[in-house]
């Protein structure tokens, strides 16, 4: 391993938010990052659409509600409470977006670099 990271326990209670808007609605990060690896819960409000088309690779967990992850190639995958995706850096062009707001895990970082 690169950069080892010891055990720790993320209170998330005590990570600060950043705000970020989307074309519409609002995206708040909570965001702990180590060299290499980034994990943030995320939450979307009702109606986000995310700004920007995205080719990072992500492994992402719906914690609460539902969202659409829209593929640049016109493909929809709606994921709700407990479903997972995961992509590895440039293999999709893609974006979030949801109608009700939703609760994500997101992992992202170098182990999903594409050689």
């Amino acid at each position: 391993m690169k950069h080892p990271i010891p055990f720790q326990c993320i209170d998330w209670n005590t990570i600060a938010v950043t705000e970020h808007p989307g074309i519409t609605g609002t995206a708040w990060w909570q965001t702990l990052q180590h060299p290499g690896l980034r994990i943030r819960i995320v939450t979307y409000s009702p109606g986000y659409l995310a700004d920007h088309w995205c080719k990072k690779g992500h492994i992402v967990h719906c914690l609460e509600g539902s969202f659409i992850s829209e593929l640049e190639t016109g493909e929809e995958y709606e994921l709700q409470q407990g479903m997972t995706y995961v992509v590895s850096d440039e293999w999709s062009t893609h974006r979030s977006r949801t109608e009700l707001g939703v609760k994500l895990l997101i992992i992202d970082g170098d182990f999903l670099q594409t050689p």
